[in-house]
C-alpha cells in the first residue's frame, strides 16, 4: 500500500513531464499530501488561487495522473491553508470545483498587516504595514460635483461609507484624460481610510501591477504576489485598459478579482474606455466588469469648469481676478489637466516678469498654448443641431418612431456623436433614443456607406458638419 507521499510523488513526476518548469514551479511544487483514505488523496495548498487554477487549467492531466495511481475511483480534496490558519477540507473529485467555494482572507481587524512580499512598504513604518499609494490632494472635497460626474462621485461616496457591501462592486468609472478618474478613485479609497482606518486599500496602476506580476513569476514569488493582493479590502486599479493583449497578467487578475468579489471586498477600476469599447480584453473579465456600475465622466460644461477652476484657484492661493477665471472657463474646456498646465505657465510668466496676472497675458498665454480652440462638442448640441437641420422637433429623435426622416436624423446624430466626441458608444445610444451601443455601430457604418455612394447626401452630411462647427 503506497503512502500518500508516494501517491503524490509519483504524481508529479508525471505533471512535471507535461507542463512548463514555471507553471510547476508556481502551482504544484508548494502543494504537499496530507493523508490518504482508500482512494481519497488529501492535498494541502497554501492558497484558495492554486486550488482554482489547478482545476481550471490542468484538470485532465490531475484526473488522469490520479486515476493512475488510486484507480477509477480516485477522489481528491483540499486543505488550503493561508497566513497560518486552514479552512474546513474542499471536496473535489477532481471535476473542476464549484465556483462558490469558500475563500480564507484575514479575519477582520487584522488585514491591515500583510505577512511577506508587500511592494508597498510605507517608510518609517514596519515592513508589514502596507503604503496605500493614495495622495491626499485628491480628496473629495477637491472633487467639484458637476452633471459630468453626478453619478459617479454619489456612487463613490456610498461605496466608501460601506465599501464591499453595496451594489456598486466593482466601481467601474470610465472617461477622457484629464476628467478626474484618478482623482474619483483616490478620493474613494482616502473616504475609505478616513471611515475606516483598518480596512486595508490599496491604488495601483494596472502597468505597475504588470510589472509587479512579471517579476513575481521571475522571482518564484508569484504565490506570495496572490496572497498579498487577496488579502486587500479596498483594491483600485488605475488604467485597466492597459491590460489588453496581456494574457498572463489578465488571468492572474481574473482569479484575484474572483476571490475578492467573493470576500466581498471593494473594487474600483478606471479606463479611458467603457467595458464594451475595450478591446484585448478577455471576454470574462469584461463581464465581471459590468458586474456593479459603471459610471461614466464626460467632459464638464461652462458652469462646472467655472466652479472647479475657481475651486482650485482659491485652494492655491493665487492672486486672480474672477473675469479671468470666467475668460479661462470658457476658452480652456478640453479638461482640467489642460487647465492646470495654463495656469502653471500663467505663475512662471507672472513670476519671471514681476507683474501680476492680467487679461492681456492670459489671452497671450491662451493662444500659445491652447490650439485650435473650438466650441465644445457634446451629444446634446450635437443632436439639437442636427434637429434644426432637418426642421424635427428634438424630442421626435428621442421617440421610438420608425419614420425614414427620423431615422436618418438619428443615425446622423450618432454619426456625429462618434467623430466629434469621445463620448463611449453606449453613452452615446442612451442619450440620443435610448438605443445601445450595436445600433450606434449600424448608424456609423449606414452613414459611412451612404457617404460613399450618394453624392447628394455626402453634401447635406458635410453641410451639417459646417454647421455644427460654426
Amino acid at each position: 500500500m503506497l503512502s500518500h507521499k508516494e501517491v503524490w510523488d509519483s504524481c508529479l513526476s508525471i505533471i512535471k513531464d507535461n507542463i512548463g518548469e514555471d507553471s510547476y514551479k508556481a502551482f504544484f511544487e508548494k502543494v504537499t499530501p496530507l493523508r490518504l483514505e482508500g482512494s481519497m488523496l488529501t492535498l494541502q495548498s497554501p492558497s484558495q488561487f492554486i486550488c482554482d487554477y489547478i482545476e481550471e487549467h490542468y484538470i485532465d492531466l490531475l484526473r488522469k495522473t490520479l486515476r493512475k495511481e488510486l484507480g477509477p475511483d480516485a477522489k481528491l480534496q483540499y486543505s488550503i491553508v493561508v497566513a497560518g490558519e486552514t479552512t474546513r477540507p474542499v471536496l473535489s473529485d477532481t471535476e473542476p470545483t464549484p465556483r462558490n467555494k469558500p475563500v480564507l482572507l484575514p479575519a477582520p481587524g487584522k488585514s491591515a498587516r500583510i505577512k511577506g512580499f508587500n511592494p508597498f512598504v510605507m517608510p518609517g513604518l514596519p515592513s508589514l504595514e502596507i503604503d496605500p499609494q493614495l495622495n491626499p490632494k485628491y480628496a473629495f472635497e477637491n472633487y467639484i460635483e458637476g452633471a459630468c460626474n453626478k453619478l459617479a462621485r454619489n456612487a463613490g461616496l456610498s461605496i466608501a461609507q460601506n465599501p464591499g457591501t453595496t451594489t456598486f462592486n466593482p466601481l467601474f468609472v470610465n472617461g477622457g484624460t484629464g476628467l478626474g478618474k484618478t482623482h474619483l478613485a483616490q478620493a474613494i479609497g482616502l473616504e475609505v481610510k478616513k471611515l475606516h482606518p483598518d480596512k486595508v486599500v490599496l491604488y495601483v496602476n494596472a502597468n505597475k501591477f504588470k510589472q509587479q506580476y512579471t517579476s513575481s513569476v521571475q522571482k518564484n514569488e508569484l504565490n506570495s504576489f496572490l496572497h498579498f493582493y487577496q488579502m486587500v479590502d479596498v483594491l483600485i486599479l488605475d488604467d485597466v485598459h492597459d491590460f489588453a493583449g496581456q494574457t498572463k497578467t489578465q488571468d492572474t487578475f481574473f482569479h484575484i478579482f474572483d476571490q475578492l468579489h467573493r470576500s466581498k471586498k471593494q473594487i474600483i477600476l478606471t479606463s479611458d474606455k467603457s467595458p464594451v469599447d475595450i478591446e484585448g480584453l478577455e471576454p470574462r473579465i469584461l463581464s465581471r466588469f459590468k458586474w456593479g456600475l459603471v459610471a461614466e465622466l464626460t467632459t464638464p460644461d461652462y458652469e462646472t469648469r467655472l466652479a472647479i477652476y475657481r475651486h482650485k484657484v482659491q485652494k492655491d492661493g493665487i492672486d486672480i481676478d474672477d473675469d479671468i477665471i470666467e475668460y479661462l472657463a470658457d476658452k480652456v474646456s478640453s479638461n482640467v489637466r489642460e487647465f492646470e498646465g495654463v495656469l502653471n505657465r500663467l505663475l512662471a510668466e507672472a513670476t519671471f516678469n514681476r507683474k501680476p496676472i492680467s487679461m492681456e497675458m492670459v489671452v497671450n498665454v491662451v493662444n500659445k498654448n491652447i490650439k485650435n480652440t473650438q466650441r465644445e462638442f457634446t451629444v446634446g448640441n450635437i443632436y439639437k443641431t442636427v434637429c434644426d437641420y432637418f426642421r424635427i422637433p428634438v424630442d421626435s429623435v428621442q421617440s421610438k418612431t420608425r419614420k425614414r426622416e427620423i431615422v436618418q436624423a438619428r443615425q446622423i446624430a450618432m454619426y456625429f456623436s462618434k467623430s466629434m466626441t469621445k463620448t463611449s458608444l453606449a453613452s452615446i445610444g442612451a442619450q440620443i433614443g435610448g438605443k445601445n451601443h450595436a445600433t450606434v455601430v449600424h448608424a456609423c457604418k449606414t452613414i459611412n456607406n451612404l457617404m460613399e455612394t450618394d453624392r447628394n447626401f455626402f453634401e447635406m452630411v458635410n453641410n451639417i458638419e459646417k454647421k455644427l462647427r460654426s
